[in-house]
């Protein structure tokens, strides 16, 4: 699985690793405003949704569905954001973004709203921890 898989520098550099499920490498943002997920088909070469096949779609959705779960148990929220953008980072990835109403950028989008805020001391970590938890990493 993954092999010649390699993630995209910017997303190294934007997010804290989670752990890997079946399909997806799990990623958790670099802003703590936001208990934000990202989902990467370890999969070379991979683009849009339509460039995996049917089974790894079918995957894809339920670790959608999974991560969406975890996260609201971690970060209760209003709304539930899914998507896949892929307009700066071509790799492809699906944000799942538990959205709560007054939030930084509520309501519109998250993506380029405002410079990302640091987590203070442990607060990853911490996060990490609790969403590895859910998701049974």
């Amino acid at each position: 699985m993954g092999a010649g898989f390699e993630l995209d520098a910017r997303l190294t550099a934007d997010t804290f690793p989670v752990g890997d499920l079946p399909l997806c490498r799990v990623l958790l943002m670099r802003d703590r405003r936001y208990a934000w997920l990202v989902l990467v088909p370890r999969r070379p070469g991979m683009v849009e949704v339509a460039d995996l096949t049917a089974e790894d779609r079918a995957e894809l959705w339920r670790e959608v569905d999974r991560a969406g779960a975890a996260l609201r148990s971690v970060a209760p929220c209003d709304k539930l954001n899914i998507g896949a953008l892929g307009n700066i980072v071509r790799q492809l990835h699906v944000h799942v973004l538990p959205r709560v109403e007054g939030d930084a950028a509520w309501p519109g989008p998250v993506w380029g709203h405002s410079p990302a805020e640091a987590y203070g001391e442990g607060e990853a970590p911490r996060l990490v921890e609790a969403l590895k938890a859910q998701l049974c990493l």
